[in-house]
């Protein structure tokens, strides 16, 4: 097992911010933005997991240090790499929890969107005559 961060491919794309605010445009790059949080929330879980694993070794390691009665700055070394770790997994889990909790966000923004502005999008669509984009009638 490798310690070395590696980027990986992701099935989503990141949203781009073009200026572009018409409704399908919006829905879309929420989609995209949500997809994209619930594919870092699966790597970030993946990474709990593995760090967790890691320092249940680190600590076993600076048991086994210790029973074999090597210098102790070792079995400190290595205990400390332990609670590194620890302390590791704490914030990774926090950042997971954010970001499962931007994506929840970020799907009720779109569904709320659509309440808001679906049905005016699908009469703008369905006409036929141009009709003023919005904001034309404001003052």
């Amino acid at each position: 097992m490798s310690s070395e961060l590696a980027p990986r491919p992701s099935g989503a794309a990141p949203a781009v911010a073009d200026g572009d605010n018409r409704y399908k445009a919006v829905q879309a790059k929420l989609d995209a933005l949500g997809r994209a949080l619930d594919d870092a929330g699966l790597g970030l879980e993946e990474l709990v997991r593995s760090i967790a694993k890691n320092r249940k070794r680190a600590e076993d390691a600076a048991r086994d240090v210790d029973n074999a009665e090597l210098d102790p700055k070792f079995v400190e070394l290595t205990s400390n790499v332990a609670v590194a770790l620890g302390g590791a997994g704490v914030q990774v889990k926090k950042l997971h929890d954010t970001a499962q909790e931007t994506a929840d966000l970020t799907y009720e923004t779109k569904r709320t969107h659509s309440k808001l502005y679906g049905a005016l999008d699908d009469i703008r669509s369905n006409r036929r005559e141009r009709t003023p984009k919005p904001g034309f009638f404001n003052d």
